[in-house]
């Protein structure tokens, strides 16, 4: 059965008419809890278990009593640690959601959750994540946004399944080489990053759409980005480029391509083809 205890102003859990272990899916949603109720520990049939914009400043190491949950929300609130006990949690399938927290490191035993499709981890002070998380070999989406990320473990091209990552705002001046084998890869987005240059593997992502490297330090970008076969929007706006690849006019399908505050751009003479093949280029 649902819970559904969202927005009642709640600093513990009320008495309900119903066996704690028949309740399936709670919604504590924006409450005032400080840490999990004790009884939440007693839901063994939990599947769904939501917590988000609360007081939480630690998840107990008693969640792996929680062996049904396949979807958590911690978002919102002031965690600092994740114990590795998450990684008990092998039904975990849909989303863990740990955002908007004060987190530092990621436990390795993160690595354990291999069903998992939806990780978000932004707005963390994260500083690396561990090379376990390439073992996500079901993983989707992974939103890494605003931490303060410098590099990424080459363990990444474990994400075999993943169609989005959002990078944003972090401190990387590289990306791991192995990013060609992110094959699936749909989404790149490493918006205000300090990335000095791409991989040539890039170019093996030929199902990649969106390609956002606005706001880095990018001078050059490789030809093999012209193996980008469907992709409908390439950013690079405010970086130092210089040139850029003539491949680009292999992409038949771009749609837009963004070139603006790229103050010493050599703007090449054969742009004008992208712009006769129907993208709107922008400079």
């Amino acid at each position: 059965m649902k819970l559904d205890l969202s927005r009642s102003n709640l600093t513990s859990l009320p008495a309900t008419a119903y066996s704690l272990s028949e309740i399936a899916d709670l919604n504590l949603y924006e409450n005032h809890f400080d840490s999990i109720p004790e009884e939440i520990f007693q839901m063994y049939g939990l599947e769904v278990l939501n917590l988000s914009a609360n007081g939480l400043t630690s998840v107990s190491p008693q969640i792996k009593a929680l062996a049904k949950l396949k979807m958590i929300d911690f978002g919102h609130n002031q965690i600092e640690a994740i114990p590795p006990e998450i990684g008990s949690l092998a039904h975990l399938e849909d989303y863990l959601y740990l955002h908007n927290n004060l987190i530092q490191t990621v436990p390795a035993e993160i690595g354990k959750l291999d069903k998992l499709k939806y990780l978000n981890l932004s707005d963390n002070p994260i500083n690396e994540l561990p090379g376990e998380i390439g073992s996500l070999s079901k993983l989707v989406e992974l939103r890494v946004m605003n931490t303060q990320l410098s590099a990424l473990p080459e363990a990444f091209g474990g994400l075999t399944h993943i169609r989005e990552l959002h990078l944003r705002n972090n401190r990387l001046t590289t990306l791991p080489e192995m990013f060609g084998q992110l094959t699936k890869l749909r989404v790149l987005d490493v918006e205000d990053n300090q990335l000095i240059q791409i991989p040539v593997s890039l170019g093996g992502c030929k199902r990649l759409r969106r390609l956002n490297l606005r706001n880095n330090r990018l001078t050059a970008l490789p030809e093999s980005l012209g193996g980008l076969a469907n992709l409908l929007e390439l950013d690079l706006r405010s970086n130092g480029l210089l040139e850029i690849p003539e491949s680009l006019l292999e992409i038949k399908g771009l749609e837009r391509l963004d070139l603006r505050w790229n103050h010493g751009l050599n703007v090449p003479n054969w742009l004008h083809k992208l712009e006769d093949n129907g993208c709107i280029v922008y400079l």
